[in-house]
């Protein structure tokens, strides 16, 4: 429970501090005080309320936000981006224009009115008097000089130069008005190239999924078996904005590919079996030669995960929970293995990733292949001897620059590397999570083409 509230406090606080740095880039400093000012400033306090409520409402399973909140999520996400990166070039230009106003010529001086009743101090100056500079008139109160008859006119303020770093200069390199110009131009530019990028985003991830093809040898698979390839895909994420076209999709490109083995690491779903059944019944529609597998990824769990295993199964796909299956094909023979997510345990479903349940007894001679939704789970893998492991779990990153972010937790965000021993490949996933966007990140169906040595 702490948890979670805690989780939502951090989020709120987050949003709270783009919106407030946005507000202050492009409506503070780019309008003055009236009208479009505070009609700007309501327009920043409701995004700032839609971001949170989107992600809590579909999480609750109200999903009318689900659109326009996500989106502009996204929108939120590049105008920030887009800003701070300006923030440099914007302060070069600020500080060009101060040099150039220092070089052309000293500050002007504003006049400044001296209020009745104070006392003038004159500036020092060598070799000079009252009389060549200029007289003063002296207010009332100034004891210099008679006091003022009844018939005397009342003093005025008199206007003085101000003393040296006394009252403010204006300089155009200070100029409200040039900054606002600066600001505008920072503005413009981010609320053009923001909501383009979300555009071609919105349109590769609504696409059809790029496939793969990588070949990974293995050092003990058996001669015969050279050339099995495996299918691979994870994050599909069937879920309200994307529906059962989505799914449709990803099986028509799996199946194009006529491999041996289709192997789903993860994250199918984002929703219940009540609803989402429909859009997940084209899974039944994936052909292979040895069978389609399934592990469990994060989002399972916030989605009724007993119910999902049992729908997943009888949809053709076997449920790999901390278990393993031989496969024997051409002759030969390997071991595919599959482990939960860690959410399992971590969202208390005791049922979190059992290496040596999925792993131990088998026969050490032969090559196994896991299935296992987060990358981060290779560092267990190694100690088991595994030989390649499947995840994905990243999106590759998603939305560029967040990619850097995802590199930071997983040892992987996209393809194959080797980590003490054992080879890993992360795909992209096929879908995606939260803005219906993908950037520098395609959605993706990977063919594996295991070889032998």
């Amino acid at each position: 429970m702490f948890g979670v509230l805690g989780f939502v406090g951090t989020l709120v606080l987050a949003i709270s501090l783009i919106h407030l740095y946005l507000w202050k880039r492009l409506i503070r400093d780019t309008t003055r005080p009236g009208r479009w000012r505070r009609l700007g400033t309501i327009a920043a306090l409701v995004l700032a309320v839609l971001a949170p409520a989107t992600l809590i409402s579909t999480r609750q399973g109200f999903y009318w936000l689900a659109w326009p909140g996500y989106l502009w999520l996204a929108v939120m996400f590049y105008l920030l981006v887009i800003l701070v990166v300006l923030e440099v070039p914007t302060l070069v230009a600020r500080l060009v224009l101060r040099r150039r106003t220092r070089r052309a010529g000293p500050a002007t001086r504003l006049p400044v009115a001296v209020p009745a009743g104070a006392e003038v101090a004159e500036p020092a100056t060598p070799n000079a008097t009252t009389a060549s500079t200029g007289s003063v008139s002296a207010p009332a109160g100034v004891t210099s000089g008679p006091a003022a008859g009844p018939g005397d006119v009342p003093p005025q303020p008199a206007t003085v130069p101000p003393a040296s770093g006394g009252a403010p200069s204006v300089e155009p390199g200070h100029d409200p008005d040039r900054r606002r110009l600066l600001a505008r131009g920072a503005a413009i530019f981010a609320g053009l190239t923001a909501p383009a990028i979300v555009g071609y985003g919105v349109h590769t991830a609504l696409g059809p999924p790029r496939v793969d093809r990588v070949r990974i040898p293995l050092a003990k698979l058996p001669r015969a078996m050279d050339g099995l390839r495996i299918a691979t895909v994870s994050d599909i994420h069937i879920g309200p904005l994307t529906g059962k076209a989505h799914t449709e999709r990803i099986v028509a490109t799996i199946n194009r590919l006529d491999a041996d083995l289709v192997a789903v690491v993860g994250d199918l779903v984002d929703g219940t079996v009540g609803e989402l059944g429909d859009a997940a019944a084209p899974l039944r529609d994936l052909r292979s030669r040895y069978g389609s597998f399934f592990v469990t990824g994060n989002h399972e769990y916030y989605s009724g995960v007993e119910e999902w295993v049992v729908e997943v199964d009888r949809l053709g796909l076997r449920v790999l929970q901390n278990r393993r299956q031989e496969i024997l094909a051409r002759g030969g023979a390997l071991d595919l293995a599959g482990v939960n997510d860690p959410a399992g345990a971590d969202l208390g479903f005791a049922e979190g990733p059992d290496f040596t349940a999925a792993l131990g007894g088998r026969d050490p001679s032969r090559p196994v292949v896991l299935l296992a939704h987060q990358p981060v789970n290779v560092y267990e893998a190694a100690k088991h001897g595994v030989d390649l492991q499947l995840s994905g779990h990243t999106h590759g990153g998603q939305i560029v620059p967040f990619n850097l972010l995802v590199g930071l937790q997983q040892p992987v965000v996209s393809g194959h590397a080797t980590i003490d021993g054992t080879q890993l490949y992360v795909t992209n996933g096929a879908g995606f999570w939260g803005p219906p966007v993908r950037v520098g990140a395609p959605p993706q169906v990977t063919l594996v083409e295991l070889r032998s040595v």
